[in-house]
């Protein structure tokens, strides 16, 4: 599956070892991740050489090409809220999950989309279960 990940790059990086377990997960069952890049250490240095309407219409594309979307949510970023609707507008799959104890955008926690899933997850291992289901779950559609 070609699965879009979303996560805070301006607003914020403290929860960068989630995102990697999630981009290495997906990874090691065999999905293609256009946005991997964005768990990494140096991706602020990657990006920051790019200029925004690229980015734009870089991401954009990846969204119209995706099967679904994944989007840590924990830290607060009008970027991620951002792909949220518009993948949301196209009809696709999109998981936002969140560390328990966070404070989310109500405007995500209560969307009730048809295609919209919100999670809170305690640890690490939850959170790997809770893609795992929700990928199932598009795999049955």
């Amino acid at each position: 599956m070609n699965i879009y990940f979303s996560c805070s790059l301006t607003g914020g990086r403290k929860d960068e070892a989630v995102y990697a377990e999630i981009v290495e997960h997906l990874l090691a069952q065999g999905h293609k991740v256009p946005t991997a890049h964005l768990a990494r250490s140096e991706v602020m240095n990657l990006e920051k050489i790019v200029d925004p309407a690229s980015v734009y219409l870089r991401d954009i594309k990846w969204i119209q090409a995706c099967d679904a979307v994944i989007a840590e949510v924990s830290t607060p970023s009008h970027g991620v809220g951002y792909e949220i609707a518009y993948a949301l507008s196209l009809n696709k799959s999109v998981l936002s999950c969140y560390r328990q104890g966070a404070i989310v955008s109500k405007m995500i926690t209560g969307n009730s989309s048809p295609g919209m899933v919100v999670r809170c997850y305690r640890n690490q291992d939850q959170l790997l279960e809770i893609v795992d289901a929700f990928l199932a779950d598009i795999k049955e559609r």
